[in-house]
């Protein structure tokens, strides 16, 4: 894969792929001759390869020796409209991409935003040693149930209409987010990806990650519900507490869910836990593997209006308040 030179800026060098994408690495050849843990960053829906760049500096300044990231970009901008299964693909190609040019590489971790979450659990590749899967405010129990697009309101005529039109401004990645989509007569995709299906291993290839991490915000996220970007019932979002840690001033709650069997994964009354019947399926499938949820309040903040990209510090000068999530990820990452 071709490569384009980029700038070193505080000891921080970005190479720019001609097929899409940014490697960021330390620029002392000491260091990233002995960095072998690729993070790879995903962007969320009509993102681009700039919303992820204060974190991967972040990672690369502080484990110089341990990382290199590469920030993807093969989904830019209205190519995250094509559906979640077509980004999918289109990651592991160019992740694939990546590692044949980084033959020192020996781990993988995924970063990823919003929807991007969801490409990423698709796109999931094997052949390396699967360290940290992690997402940020990312739908995995899709967005049309209840509260889960916290800007209309919980108004059930507003939610109702949303399922019907959203495909006619987020296409077949609107469809996939509102679990509308049946190709081929088939269940929608995120039921699909709860699974193995076929030689597409969702659930197998999510088992091999030492951790599973998710960071969700609690509130003011009007794009992603605290429920969905949780994987949680409504009777099990947590009472949080305000600086329960003075490092990580807006993580509120952190807890570790082991995973449950089926027998244990019994389905709750749907009705009272804001759920129908195909979230309550995502939400059990997905309680097979462990979780580590990590709670975010920016209520106190100037910005918490713009908290679903404030958690990813998407541009520093506007979300630098959320620099603190960046942080909490980055001790956690070699643990």
């Amino acid at each position: 894969m071709e490569m384009k030179d980029g700038p070193v800026e505080n000891g921080i060098c970005s190479s720019e792929s001609i097929h899409g994408g940014t490697d960021v690495c330390s620029s002392k050849e000491s260091a990233t001759a002995s960095a072998d843990h690729l993070v790879v960053m995903v962007h969320g829906i009509l993102g681009s390869v700039t919303d992820w760049r204060f974190a991967a500096e972040q990672f690369v300044r502080i484990l110089p020796d341990k990382v290199i990231v590469h920030r993807s970009e093969r989904n830019a901008s209205m190519l995250t409209l094509d559906g979640v299964d077509v980004m999918g693909e289109r990651l592991a190609e160019e992740v694939i991409e990546v590692i044949k040019q980084k033959p020192e590489v020996r781990k993988i971790s995924f970063v990823s935003h919003s929807v991007g979450g969801l490409v990423a659990r698709y796109g999931t590749i094997y052949g390396l040693e699967a360290m940290n899967f992690i997402t940020v405010a990312t739908p995995h129990l899709g967005s049309r149930g209840n509260k889960q697009v916290p800007f209309l309101f919980g108004v059930p005529v507003f939610e109702k209409a949303a399922t019907s039109v959203i495909h006619l401004i987020f296409r077949r990645t609107g469809r996939h987010l509102f679990l509308t989509d049946d190709d081929e007569g088939n269940p929608p995709l995120l039921r699909r990806m709860i699974e193995d299906c076929g030689e597409l291993h969702f659930m197998s290839a999510l088992c091999t990650f030492t951790r599973r991490v998710i960071y969700s915000n609690v509130g003011y996220d009007h794009i992603v519900g605290w429920r969905t970007s949780s994987i949680r019932r409504n009777s099990e979002l947590p009472k949080w507490e305000d600086m329960v840690n003075e490092k990580y001033p807006h993580i509120v709650f952190e807890e570790h869910c082991k995973a449950c069997d089926a027998e244990q994964c019994e389905p709750s009354s749907m009705e009272d836990d804001g759920l129908d019947k195909l979230e309550e399926e995502l939400l059990m499938g997905l309680s097979r593997v462990s979780w580590e949820k990590v709670d975010v309040s920016f209520h106190a903040c100037r910005q918490r209006f713009a908290a679903h990209s404030v958690i990813q510090v998407k541009d520093y000068v506007a979300h630098r308040e959320g620099a603190d999530v960046i942080q909490h990820m980055i001790d956690h990452l070699l643990t």
